[in-house]
């Protein structure tokens, strides 16, 4: 071995010796955690999370014109930015109307395939990361007026959020026939 590549090799094992003695000092290497994330958002008091490929965007209530002849909960059609779109109220349609004042309220858009509809909550809580580790069934039953609309939840801190599933309500027949018959 030459003395150029002997000094470049006596280099090398310093700089791990080195290497190891700072690395003492660092956290240990842990697994990553997969998380689910959703839009959270509150009805009646209970928090929910919408998938975040089920919620193309976040509004205020935008001004819309009343619609006669349709359900108490479809509030109307609103112009957003040159498009119509149906105005629903998700706690009104859920049969426990919302006692907060319209204007604090928040539009959930879902905009899939020919629909076009915002779905008013009580409030918006932005996004929500959930461990999927953490993720629970929630069984209908125990849901009666959300039950067909949840797909589980994720328990965090001791409290459940219900993954509420806007395409579900989208694919009710009741949600999709707002006028009023009879």
């Amino acid at each position: 071995m030459s003395a150029a590549a002997s000094a470049a090799f006596i280099k090398l094992a310093d700089y791990f010796v080195r290497c190891r003695q700072q690395a003492a000092d660092l956290p240990m290497q842990e697994d990553a955690v997969d998380y689910w994330s959703g839009v959270g958002f509150t009805l009646d008091q209970r928090n929910f999370v919408a998938p975040m490929d089920e919620v193309s965007e976040i509004l205020s209530v935008p001004a819309y014109t009343r619609v006669p002849g349709v359900m108490q909960w479809m509030k109307g059609v609103a112009n957003v930015r040159g498009r119509l779109m149906t105005v629903m109220d998700l706690s009104r349609f859920l049969g426990q109307p919302s006692e907060l004042q319209e204007k604090r309220r928040r539009l959930l858009v879902l905009d899939q395939d020919d629909l076009y509809t915002g779905v008013i909550v009580d409030e918006v809580l932005g996004m929500q990361h959930f461990p999927l580790d953490a993720y629970r069934p929630v069984p209908p039953e125990r849901e009666e007026h959300v039950g067909p609309y949840l797909r589980g939840g994720y328990k965090r801190d001791g409290e459940l959020w219900s993954v509420f599933s806007l395409r579900r309500l989208a694919q009710d027949p009741r949600f999709m026939q707002a006028a009023r018959t009879g």
